[in-house]
């Protein structure tokens, strides 16, 4: 036995880089946008979760700069503590209004707030059901809070129905789910979710975090895209999507959001968000409301893709997208790995996702509303020329 107690890590790594599954970091050099800087080279990004292209905003990046000059660069303690502004009300009563919820409390990240919202729903006398496809944050959120955790087939409304008419030993129980899943592109089957929660009285928590400033009419998310504003339910999202900011949030009821003030641990233990990051994101809420037409432009560039991919390419093993995210299926870590290198050296940034983030490696696409209808048609023609390679098929 070797005397080095860290010397696991080292084996580990070498586990890591024989999969396949070794992450390096790619440092961009420019502002975000349709194209980037990287490594000295111009490339076409389409690797963004920047759907509105806001995050390079002037508007968003002036009304950082103010807030900063007025409030200093840090927030320096939590909420309760030292690090409150007015701005952080702002912020959320802007988030509450575009949800059409009661209110709405802003966390650093969205990742905090699934896991300070969700341990503080539900302990070990109670019960969750979640998709298999949810993101990390509600996976380790759901193991945090000590309940019983069912992953149900993703998308199974029947196999989760089972589940519910079996739930009677337990306290209560809440229903989780991304509303558009980040890896896939899809769309959870929300109506038949909200509609299950009232039969059988559990809790429904929905990540908008892909679909805030994306879908309805409003850019209110996957409930306005549903016409089920109003519903009782949990909203989670993101700030730093498509609102190209920074932080998370949770949306509902007075109570639920009051209630969490006093029990989300990863909001009361936690510095407050910055207050640039709190400034660029009412900003962002602003031009969402404000100019529907970006959200517009990004559908069509959308729509765009997937007839260009369908008359161009319709061999290619995408996966079903309701989304600005389109996945190509491959075989291996190594071949997503080779492709995204390939569409690299092209001037295509799109990054290769594998194991053990998703069951079945891929390269993942997502479009923003500042992509070029030129742009769009380079990818599909530097995706024809790399098919055409028989060393390299799809």
């Amino acid at each position: 036995m070797s005397n080095d107690p860290y010397a696991w890590i080292e084996q580990s790594l070498a586990t890591i880089h024989k999969a396949n599954w070794y992450r390096v970091v790619q440092t961009i050099d420019s502002r975000p946008g349709a194209t980037i800087q990287m490594e000295g080279r111009s490339l076409l990004n389409f690797a963004s979760n920047d759907y509105l292209g806001l995050a390079g905003d002037e508007r968003l990046i002036q009304a950082a700069i103010t807030a900063t000059q007025i409030y200093g660069a840090g927030s320096t303690g939590s909420r309760l503590l030292s690090g409150h502004r007015e701005l952080h009300r702002e912020l959320e009563r802007a988030i509450a209004i575009l949800k059409q919820t009661d209110d709405a409390l802003v966390f650093s990240s969205g990742y905090l707030a699934n896991l300070g919202t969700i341990a503080a729903l539900v302990d070990k006398r109670d019960l969750i059901l979640s998709d298999q496809y949810n993101h990390s944050c509600l996976k380790n959120g759901a193991l945090l809070s000590g309940a019983t955790i069912i992953e149900y087939p993703h998308g199974d409304i029947l196999f989760l129905k089972t589940q519910l008419e079996q739930r009677d030993r337990y306290r209560r129980c809440l229903i989780m789910t991304d509303s558009v899943f980040s890896m896939d592109g899809d769309l959870c089957p929300l109506p038949e979710l909200i509609d299950l929660a009232a039969q059988f009285n559990c809790m429904l928590l929905i990540d908008e975090a892909h679909a805030t400033g994306v879908f309805g009419e409003t850019g209110a998310g996957c409930v306005e895209h549903f016409n089920l504003t109003g519903s009782p339910l949990i909203q989670v999202g993101t700030l730093s999507k498509a609102l190209g900011s920074l932080g998370g949030y949770v949306a509902g009821s007075a109570a639920l959001i009051d209630f969490l003030r006093n029990r989300a641990a990863s909001w009361i233990y936690t510095t407050a968000l910055s207050p640039a990051d709190t400034a660029a994101a009412i900003a962002a809420i602003s031009i969402v409301r404000e100019e529907p037409d970006r959200r517009q432009k990004l559908w069509q560039n959308i729509n765009y893709l997937k007839q260009l991919l369908t008359q161009e390419l319709p061999q290619l093993k995408l996966l079903p997208s309701e989304s600005p995210i389109l996945c190509l299926q491959l075989a291996d870590a190594a071949t997503a790995l080779k492709f995204g290198s390939d569409l690299k050296e092209l001037g295509i940034f799109a990054p290769a996702i594998r194991p053990p983030t998703v069951p079945t490696s891929r390269i993942r696409f997502s479009i923003m509303a500042t992509h070029e209808l030129s742009q769009i048609e380079q990818l599909v023609e530097i995706l024809c020329q790399l098919n055409s390679q028989v060393h390299f098929k799809i």
